[in-house]
């Protein structure tokens, strides 16, 4: 397998958990895994957690969400050797890639969606805080996960 290893994280709205797994394999794991993300069906990037990100030093402020079909449009010549899936909607709705590209799953929790609950059950009050909290969470377990590649794909 050549080096680095060519990685798209695909979530369905490419907002949040996909940008923040590409955040950390772009800061982390340059040197081995060129790193991609896209959604199934893209809605633009959480500014929460672009926040949450930059709070950990890393930036994706610049970030787009992407379309699945326009990123692989766009690397139609340069397959992906791995997708990983890291919500349950993407996993089910994961196409057939082209080459042989190893479809992997590793879903995280939905920050929007927790913090949408924290917010309907009035634990908001006080800011931002409590609805980033969730954020920070699913943050750090993508950064866990993301250490252990490329080696943790095999």
């Amino acid at each position: 397998m050549r080096t680095p290893i060519r990685l798209l994280f695909l979530c369905t709205g490419n907002s949040c958990r996909s940008q923040m797994a590409e955040g950390w394999a772009r800061a982390l794991k340059a040197d081995s895994i060129e790193a991609f993300s896209a959604g199934t069906a893209p809605h633009g990037v959480d500014p929460l957690a672009v926040r949450a990100m930059a709070e950990a030093g890393v930036d994706i402020s610049a970030h787009q969400s992407k379309s699945l079909q326009k990123l692989m449009d766009l690397h139609r010549d340069a397959p992906f050797d791995f997708v990983i899936t890291v919500c349950d909607n993407a996993r089910e709705a994961c196409p057939v890639f082209p080459g042989d590209a190893k479809i992997i799953h590793r879903g995280f929790a939905d920050p929007p969606a927790l913090a949408r609950e924290i917010a309907a059950e009035g634990r908001a009050q006080g800011g931002d805080e409590a609805v980033l909290a969730p954020y920070r969470e699913v943050r750090d377990e993508i950064r866990a996960y993301v250490e252990t590649l490329p080696e943790g794909l095999d």
